[in-house]
């Protein structure tokens, strides 16, 4: 353990709304039965993909379920946030730098195996392709004492190039060929797109609709949001640490009642009453800030704040004309929009987490955002008003 990491451990846990969250460093909700039900699929074989939006604890799972795997996999976690725009320019690049990857993620190889990934890694193989890379990966499969699993976050870093696909492409292969080739045991890949849909990115859209190399994946359909119960065990976490006297089942009932779980708002909040609402006049210590009416002032506060996933959110309203479009109506327009997942404008809102299906309805995804949302987009037609435009002149 090094210094900087003890001197933050003595100060006491916080909760995290910046980057993964380490159980020792910050105050975070139970993991087991998540990790459980993906261990489940990775037993049985599968390949899938957690996609879910910005800030969802896609990071946190995906290190958490690494340790929970080690005991009976090897697990190879990889991170492509890590590798640059030129590490995809050409298979050859791809090839090295993923070698590289591998040999860094995985404590121990094989002798001839880690010979050969580190010629990769340093540009002196003889045949740099994708096809010679995967026939050493299946063959250190087929020597391994225990199965392996590969795990890769922050995949859609790479999702606009094509050597990524023939990546995707030979992962398919080896999913099918498994029954014949020892390959990976299981697959992850996550990231806010969803990486069936990969092709979108780098054809016009009336190009390579279908035959994804990714079809086969299967459903991922683990909870990631918070329960009320899971938002009740954090906060005892912190009430045994402080001692606020707080009511832990009403506090946890009123933060899901206002965010339906989305991790982020939850310790958003959190931190705001931990860190801020408590310095206000009118919350003299944390007694009293970790009431209702302290959690009424950290919603306002956080309504009103710049945060790194308002301005994701705003990002891609400006991106995606359609979207924006879209959750206007949603909004404005006073009438049900039945749940379709095939609707294009449908399936982008709830890939970046804008959106749910409500019992079949398509409803914005918490209070939180339809307030965000609401008034983003109120500030929008005030700014474009003839009235504006006249005072301006």
């Amino acid at each position: 353990m090094n210094e900087v990491f003890k001197r933050k451990r003595a100060m006491g846990r916080i909760f995290n709304v910046n980057g993964n969250c380490i159980p020792q460093l910050h105050y975070i909700v139970d993991l087991t039965e998540r990790l459980e039900q993906i261990k489940v699929m990775v037993d049985a074989g599968e390949y899938f993909t957690i996609n879910r939006a910005r800030q969802y604890g896609k990071t946190t799972l995906l290190r958490a379920l690494a340790a929970y795997l080690k005991e009976e996999y090897i697990v190879a976690s990889l991170d492509f946030q890590k590798l640059s725009y030129v590490n995809f320019e050409s298979e050859q690049a791809f090839v090295t730098a993923f070698a590289g990857e591998l040999i860094d993620c995985v404590e121990s190889l094989p002798e001839e195996i880690g010979r050969k990934l580190d010629a990769f890694a340093e540009g002196n193989a003889k045949n740099p392709t994708l096809l010679a890379l995967f026939r050493v990966i299946n063959r250190w499969c087929g020597q391994s004492s225990k199965r392996i699993v590969l795990m890769i976050d922050e995949v859609d870093s790479a999702t606009n190039n094509q050597v990524f696909l023939d990546f995707l492409a030979q992962l398919r292969g080896c999913y099918i060929n498994r029954d014949i080739k020892q390959t990976f045991q299981a697959v992850i890949l996550t990231g806010v797109y969803d990486v069936r849909n990969v092709k979108r990115k780098i054809w016009p859209e009336e190009d390579h609709k279908t035959n994804s190399p990714w079809n086969i994946a299967a459903d991922f359909l683990v909870d990631l949001n918070f329960s009320k119960q899971d938002i009740a065990g954090m906060l005892a976490q912190y009430e045994s640490d402080h001692m606020t006297g707080m009511d832990v089942a009403e506090i946890a009932e009123l933060l899901y009642d206002y965010t339906s779980g989305y991790p982020f708002l939850v310790s958003r909040i959190c931190k705001l009453l931990d860190e801020r609402i408590r310095q206000n006049k009118d919350f003299p210590d944390k007694k009293a800030a970790w009431t209702r009416e302290g959690v009424t002032g950290a919603v306002k506060t956080l309504l009103t704040e710049r945060n790194t996933l308002f301005e994701s959110f705003v990002e891609k309203l400006n991106n995606y004309p359609q979207l924006h479009d879209f959750i206007y109506a949603l909004l404005f327009n006073g009438r049900t929009i039945p749940y379709n997942p095939l609707n294009k404008a449908i399936e982008m809102a709830e890939m970046f987490g804008f959106i749910k299906n409500s019992s079949g309805n398509t409803t914005i995804s918490n209070r939180i955002f339809e307030t965000v949302l609401y008034n983003l987009f109120l500030s929008e037609e005030a700014l474009t008003s003839d009235i504006i435009k006249g005072n301006s002149l």
